[in-house]
């Protein structure tokens, strides 16, 4: 090895005490016996052997060589002769051993509780075992002036000694601890390294986060101003950068970077930064002069720098001379780098090559080794397996279940239960090494790689694994779980979460209230910013992930709602519900952004048979009136209503119907709610007059329909309609009813009133800005809706999803243009993604556009003064707001308000808030889930057909194999609309009857009855063109 700087107390082994080493010198003191690492003290070195023995030199004051032996040569620290030695670190006047079962020893000075045996004794001469870390394997320990930072294989960090600037991290409170005390503040982030400096910490996370803390007087932490930190810190500069090794001096920070980058920061009165100044630096800044070349090693004496770069075997220092420490051969101080005198010595081999370098105090050391070894330098980058936390990765589980088969003790259970309880173990084990994901980890990126995660749970579910999956669910259940904090001390300790998640134990029901609810309960705890983290990062999930956590949280609500009584005391019960209940409330609002799942995937199917849905919604009507309920039996607090994304149709149509029922009852009852109870065991209203009934002409449709309906109140509006056509026989069992809403419908599109306006790319309507008719006119089509919904009929209204939107108060967006106006919404989605600056030359816009009315155009302006208004580049997000506010609100406000008016009338109340935009259209017009083998299934037969005549058999056979688009238009043509009820096809129930009229007739459908007239055809064929050309001579009712 070669040694310079200096040697005033012996430090660097060469066996004199004289004052300085101006250039490297060669050492023989370990020659060709095989040193590992050098470490340095402010005036003792350390050096381990690779058969783990540990020789000390330099200045014993207080014991700190560990033997009483001359002081200027390297000697045996026999006290350690038992153990095999891994790695050793020095403080001012204290050193560091650690073996390699993860056991610490410490001795020298110890004044400061530096040596975290528990005393504050002023100098122990013999190496002593830190008992108190005896149950943790320790892989890195290093020493800043006073005071130790060590790390543990199952992520932890632990801190001792001096705390005069915060420097153990744990908080102002004490001035010093005499045993090690986990630093819980940094728990759960998967670390990989940790440093001190002379009385300022650093740990450094797998993905590149940087936490400092203690001293800051320089600016040594990196921060951007010199107030000390007693708690660890984010050191937001360095996010990006992809630090993956750091060292510190007595008051200066050095890190570098995947790519080979060094910044530097703190104090530079030295010129130990390398900026060329004596600045000091609050951020960290980039050493502009080893840009052009990849930096791999890098280590800090007290005042100096040295950076080794490996393209061209050279080493370079920095900063404080006083000693010789640069090396340089000169005796000044440098600010920028310097390389490192190589002037040929005796006895070094003509050619070698650097492996390590290693500086503190003032003095260095660089270890080489002949080229014929072919050793390549060490790379500081890479982080040593040795000194890496655990991971939980194939070759460990094999290792452990082989562990577990041949051995008794309990060290192998304990070992087991530490990795599977360690959040940061968790978290450092599936990084997405893809191009450096894991570096990008930040609010919206994971940086783990889900299908890693997903392949390391299939193994431990295989029989094999069977003793390790226990002791997994048990570590979780016991120890992991329960402590996983409300707010995680960065991004990186937050995959956990999406990890628990893929793990199949959490969707097996024995483990629901042991494993998954306390996840929950424990995703429920976080605070506001991690939270918005988790649904950021499950809006990237994969669809089937995000899929598998709603279906796994539904059927613990459906076991809950069926057996949890019989397992669990009603509080619990009741609170388990409610976490359950709010974690599919949490999935559901990330889901109406991200769109992972249909709505109707939340659904609970047997929600109805599960919860009386009419006792429910009762109770939630009342909370939301804030009258406590009197009757004990429906004491619980859990109301299904409040969580609405997971009732299907049939729970939300008892709802409506169970509002109709309770606003009738009111109404009468003069809104006394106290009674409502006893109101609706009463004979129910409805008996008295059930229905709404119309009176109307069929050739003045709409204004008696106008008439009728505007007679009657709010509250009749909900009742069940029934349709008296004038001068017709009054029995209507449905048909007449949907013959009214045809009809009505069919007259109220009509071109010639101009209503609405159609688009021929989306066949959607919308209101029309101009028409001919009286405002109630619209008013009237709002009532038709309500009145659809309460009637269980589909309409065939061929409105956006955005009118829906609107009457929830949800705001229209730029997708709810691109659904009606294909065109228009795309050119503005163009404007938005326009990369170039000319936006004003390529589009030419202003805030006004032009609209033409019958031949005539009219300019509009979306903005007071819009003609004068250019849209550019910066404003081009108002433009496009301004447009859609134009086309979905002002240029309708008054037709649409009609509408609305009319639709509340029927609908109105906080039933509505109970809605999702889509479900309110599907209870309009219906959804396209179709199935149509249930439609099969459900048909009716009349005349000589039934299930099994030929003509029937082939009728089916026909309808099977037309294709999706001809299926709906067979639907349009029997049922008057191609969607179906919200019910499902299940209430659509068609009825085919045989006439006895000849083969050339075309089957003709009765829309009102769902009645399907069809001749005895003889041949499929015959059947096929016959029923093709039915179906395609259907025009239907609406304007579309």
């Amino acid at each position: 090895m070669l040694c310079w700087g200096s040697m005033a107390a012996g430090q660097l082994g060469l066996g004199c005490l004289e004052g300085a080493v101006w250039e490297p010198r060669y050492s023989l003191a370990f020659s060709g016996r095989g040193l590992k690492e050098v470490a340095c003290g402010q005036q003792h070195s350390l050096f381990l052997l690779h058969d783990g023995s540990v020789y000390t030199c330099g200045s014993n004051s207080c014991g700190q060589l560990g033997h009483e032996k001359a002081e200027g040569t390297p000697e045996l620290v026999g006290a350690l002769d038992a153990q095999k030695i891994a790695a050793v670190s020095c403080g001012q006047a204290h050193s560091v051993a650690v073996n390699e079962q993860g056991q610490v020893f410490t001795w020298g000075a110890g004044s400061g509780g530096q040596l975290g045996l528990g005393t504050a004794e002023e100098a122990v001469r013999v190496p002593r075992l830190i008992k108190k870390l005896c149950e943790h394997r320790i892989s890195q320990v290093m020493c800043g002036n006073q005071h130790c930072v060590a790390l543990s294989k199952d992520g932890q960090i632990f801190t001792w000694g001096q705390n005069s600037h915060g420097q153990l991290g744990l908080g102002k409170g004490k001035p010093c601890s005499l045993s090690p005390q986990p630093l819980k503040s940094l728990s759960g982030i998967p670390l990989a390294q940790i440093t001190a400096g002379g009385d300022h910490s650093f740990a450094l996370s797998l993905s590149g986060a940087v936490f400092g803390w203690g001293k800051n007087s320089a600016g040594q932490l990196g921060l951007n101003d010199e107030q000390d930190r007693a708690v660890p810190c984010h050191i937001k500069f360095l996010r990006t950068q992809k630090v993956v090794y750091i060292c510190c001096g007595e008051e200066h920070t050095a890190a570098l970077t995947k790519d080979g980058g060094l910044f530097t920061f703190g104090d530079g009165s030295q010129g130990q930064l390398g900026h060329d100044s004596t600045n000091n630096e609050a951020l960290p800044r980039r050493v502009l002069e080893l840009m052009g070349s990849e930096v791999s090693q890098v280590a800090c004496g007290s005042h100096h720098t040295l950076a080794f770069i490996p393209s061209s075997g050279m080493v370079y220092a920095f900063g404080c001379n006083s000693k010789g420490q640069l090396g340089t051969g000169t005796r000044e101080n440098a600010q920028s780098p310097q390389p490192v005198s190589h002037r040929e010595q005796p006895h070094t081999p003509e050619k070698c090559t650097i492996s390590k370098i290693h500086c503190g105090g003032d003095h260095n050391f660089l270890l080489y080794c002949s080229e014929e070894s072919s050793a390549a330098p060490e790379d500081f980058r890479v982080i040593n397996h040795t000194k890496r936390i655990s991971v939980i990765n194939q070759e460990n589980l094999d290792t452990l279940r082989v562990r577990l088969l041949e051995s008794t003790d309990s060290s192998t259970t304990n070992d087991i239960i530490l990795l599977f309880s360690s959040t940061a173990c968790w978290n450092a084990s599936f990084l997405d090494q893809s191009d450096d994901g894991h570096f990008k980890t930040n609010p919206k990126v994971p940086g783990i790689d889900l299908n890693s995660v997903r392949l390391l749970f299939e193994t431990l579910m295989k029989p094999a694994f069977s003793r390790l999956l226990e002791q997994a669910t048990k570590s979780f259940e016991s120890l992991l779980i329960p402590q996983l904090p409300c707010s995680p001390p960065d991004v990186e300790a937050m995959r956990i979460y999406l990890i628990l998640s893929e793990c199949p134990a959490l969707q097996d029901s024995k483990n629901y209230i042991s494993l998954t609810i306390p996840l929950a309960l424990a995703i429920l705890r976080l605070d506001t910013n991690p939270s918005k983290v988790l649904d950021n990062w499950w809006s990237l999930v994969d669809c089937s992930v995000f899929s598998r956590l709603v279906e796994m949280y539904k059927s613990i609500v459906v076991f809950l709602l069926t057996g949890g009584k019989a397992v669990l005391i009603p509080v619990f019960l009741e609170s388990y519900i409610n976490a359950t209940l709010k974690l599919l409330e949490k999935l559901h609002k990330v889901n109406l952004k991200a769109q992972h799942v249909e709505y109707n995937q939340f659904y609970i199917p047997d929600i109805t048979s599960l919860v009386d849905i009419q006792e429910d919604y009762l109770k939630w009507f009342l909370s939301k009136a804030e009258i406590k309920m009197r009757s004990p039996a429906l004491q619980s607090s859990v109301t299904l209503c409040a969580y609405p994304f997971i009732l299907n149709a049939q729970a939300k149509t008892t709802m409506l119907q169970t509002d109709a029922e309770l606003q009738m009852q009111m109404a009468v009852s003069g809104a006394n709610l106290h009674n409502v109870f006893m109101l609706l065991t009463l004979e129910p209203l409805l008996a008295r007059n059930p229905f709404l009934v119309l009176h109307v002409r069929r050739n003045h449709l709409v204004s008696d329909a106008l008439r009728e309906l505007t007679i009657y109140s709010d509250i009749d509006l909900k009742k069940p309609l029934k349709v008296i056509f004038d001068g017709e026989e009054a029995v209507d069992a449905g048909g007449v009813t949907k013959e009214f809403f045809l009809l009505l419908l069919k007259e109220l599109m009509d071109p010639v009133y101009g209503m609405f306006t159609h688009n021929m790319e989306s066949n959607l309507l919308w209101f029309s800005d101009k028409c001919f008719v009286e405002l109630n006119w619209f008013h009237l089509i709002g009532i038709i809706c309500g009145l659809a919904i309460y009637n269980s009929t589909v309409v065939d209204l061929h409105f956006p999803l955005v009118l829906y939107k609107k009457l929830l108060n949800v705001s229209p967006s730029l997708e709810d243009l691109k659904e009606l106006s294909p065109t228009e919404g795309r050119s503005l989605q163009q404007l938005l993604d326009y990369q170039g600056d000319d936006v004003e030359e390529t589009f030419c816009l202003n805030f006004a556009i032009t609209r033409e009315y019958y031949g005539l155009t009219e300019v509009k302006e979306l903005v007071p003064d819009g003609e004068n208004i250019t849209v550019n580049k910066d404003n081009r997000q108002e433009f496009v707001d301004a447009y859609l506010n134009y086309v979905f609100n002002d240029s309708v406000e008054e037709v649409y308000m009609a509408f609305s008016s009319g639709f509340l009338k029927v609908c109105g109340g906080k039933i509505l808030s109970l809605f999702q935009p889509s479900e309110l259209m599907a209870m309009v017009v219906g959804n396209n889930n179709y199935n149509w083998e249930e439609m099969e299934k459900n048909a009716i037969y009349k005349g000589e057909y039934s299930a099994s005549h030929p003509t029937v058999k082939m009728f089916w056979e026909v309808f099977h194999e037309f294709p999706l688009e001809k299926k709906k238009q067979f639907l349009l043509f029997l049922t008057g609309s191609d969607r179906i009820p919200i019910h499902g096809m299940a209430s659509l129930r068609i009825v085919i009857q045989s006439t006895a009229v000849e083969e050339h007739y075309l089957p003709v459908a009765h829309t009102c009855y769902n009645l399907l007239d069809m001749p005895r055809y003889q041949t499929k064929d015959t059947l096929r063109k016959r029923l093709t050309q039915a179906v395609e001579q259907y025009e239907g009712f609406s304007l579309v």
